[in-house]
């Protein structure tokens, strides 16, 4: 085995990174469809985004944007790093946290595009996680805009030429003329 016995993907893990990917261009693009919600009908301000999520760094009681089906005994989050930036025609937000709680991050990206769009302020969303306003959380982005980044372990469980071989499994012959 490569890993100890008692190692495990999920459990062991101490923190993970999600990004939730927008295309904003009001043209369709076939290419990028089935990886990102396409949402082009108001403009969106990645700033007002960024605004809302800065208070939502450390370690809060996020209820708010926990679904019904969580297994999770509890609605703590600590949030480590939360980030909306714009590439193009694409709106990223990344969020890192400990852990997640189910249908999280779809829930905040569907209230967070209501901020971009105008229709919350960046006050008005935290107050509504602050005070546990589930009931306020109208909006869920689809899934296909979601994926999982990358996932921290306290130590890596893998040998460095595993975790870190980048080169390709093959070699094209070289060719002369």
């Amino acid at each position: 085995a490569l890993v100890q016995p008692d190692w495990h993907a999920r459990f062991s893990a101490i923190w993970r990174r999600y990004r939730y990917t927008i295309y904003t261009d009001a043209c369709p693009n076939l290419f990028v469809q089935p990886f990102c919600w396409h949402y082009y009908q108001a403009p969106l301000d990645e700033s007002l985004i960024q605004a809302a999520l800065k208070p939502l760094l450390g370690k809060h009681h996020l209820a708010a944007f926990h679904r019904s089906n969580s297994g999770r005994s509890h609605s703590w989050v600590n949030v480590q790093a939360a980030e909306c930036y714009r590439n193009g025609p694409f709106i990223h937000i990344e969020i890192q946290a400990n852990g997640f709680l189910y249908g999280m991050v779809r829930l905040l990206v569907g209230m967070l595009v209501q901020v971009g769009i105008g229709k919350l302020t960046p006050e008005q969303f935290t107050d509504i996680w602050v005070n546990q306003q589930r009931d306020k959380v109208k909006y869920a982005s689809p899934a296909k805009g979601l994926c999982l980044l990358r996932v921290g372990y306290p130590e890596c469980p893998f040998p460095p030429e595993i975790w870190y071989d980048t080169q390709p499994k093959f070699i094209l012959p070289q060719l002369t003329g």
